[in-house]
């Protein structure tokens, strides 16, 4: 009887050691399994990273081959001389407007839009649009620059990005030679005045630092400032001190009103910058540096060629 038990005893310990190597063998295989099936999956990942590598390096080079190089489309008024004017002949200096068939944009924005496209290697553009529809025709995408004299106000620090100044500006004021403010020697002299200023520019915004000044409501373009002022439907503008040149030239019944220092008005900016999206962070960089290897001598000269040039 004890042998019948030891036997029994014998088989069941001979039947649970082999129960227990047929489990380690089976989880040995399922590990297996696991990293045999994790070696393929990354291996198919690196594969398809390096077919898309590829793709990529033939499609630069294709690019490459066929000579095609990025535009840099740039917007502005071309209407506001001599920052940015319109032309209706080819010259060797002026750039034809993209969406005005036959017409050509000159001036001194345009020259400095030359000369970063030419430094960012790109094809310039240009596009006119209203001075108040420049800042979403770039967000949207229509644009990738502002070159057209425009200040980086803080509620347009909001909206987009600013380069380093390209043109510092002063303030001043016109009015008829014989207008009654023709001596003032203070904006405070013209309280009481009705004063223009162009729509959605500092140009409009400064005319509040006046005390009792009659603030008109503003107008789309500096020529139709200047119109109002010959019409005599205004008392005084506020103009950019250097553009007065120009107006002068083309009504010479105005006269410009210079103050001395603490005596005129308070600009939050020193002048024209590039403006850019807020996204294009790597451009904005690349644009200041290309400014800042166009030193004060070649800006003036600049100035001076658009001055003299600008539509009489």
């Amino acid at each position: 009887m004890k042998l019948h038990k030891l036997t029994a005893l014998a088989i069941a310990g001979l039947m649970m050691f082999g129960m227990t190597g047929c489990g380690s063998s089976q989880t040995a295989a399922t590990t297996a399994a696991e990293t045999t099936a994790a070696a393929e999956t990354e291996a198919a990942q690196t594969e398809s990273e390096a077919s898309e590598t590829e793709a990529e390096t033939a499609s630069a080079e294709t690019e490459a081959a066929s000579g095609e190089r990025l535009q840099l489309r740039v917007g502005m008024e071309c209407a506001y001389a001599p920052n940015n004017w319109q032309e209706t002949a080819a010259t060797e200096t002026n750039v034809p407007i993209e969406n005005v068939p036959g017409a050509y944009a000159e001036g001194y924005d345009v020259q400095f839009a030359r000369i970063i496209a030419d430094g960012l290697d790109r094809d310039l553009v240009i596009v006119k649009l209203s001075w108040d529809g420049l800042i979403d025709a770039l967000n949207q995408g229509q644009i990738d620059a502002i070159i057209a004299g425009m200040m980086d106000t803080p509620e347009r620090k909001e909206a987009i990005n600013f380069s380093d100044p390209y043109h510092e500006t002063i303030y001043s004021m016109m009015v008829n030679e014989d207008s009654p403010y023709a001596d003032a020697t203070s904006i405070q002299d013209f309280s009481g005045a009705a004063v223009l200023g162009q729509k959605d520019t500092a140009l409009d915004t400064v005319i509040d630092q006046i005390e009792g000044v009659n603030h008109l409501t503003p107008v789309s373009s500096v020529p139709d400032m200047l119109g109002r002022l010959q019409q005599g439907t205004c008392d005084a503008l506020v103009i950019n001190l250097e553009n007065s040149a120009g107006y002068l030239a083309s009504n010479p019944k105005f006269k410009v009103i210079v103050f001395e220092e603490g005596k005129g008005f308070t600009l939050e900016s020193k002048g024209g910058c590039v403006g850019l999206r807020k996204s294009d962070t790597e451009l904005l960089e690349q644009v200041n540096e290309i400014l800042a290897t166009v030193d004060k001598e070649t800006r003036d000269e600049m100035w001076e060629t658009a001055v003299e040039n600008q539509p009489q």
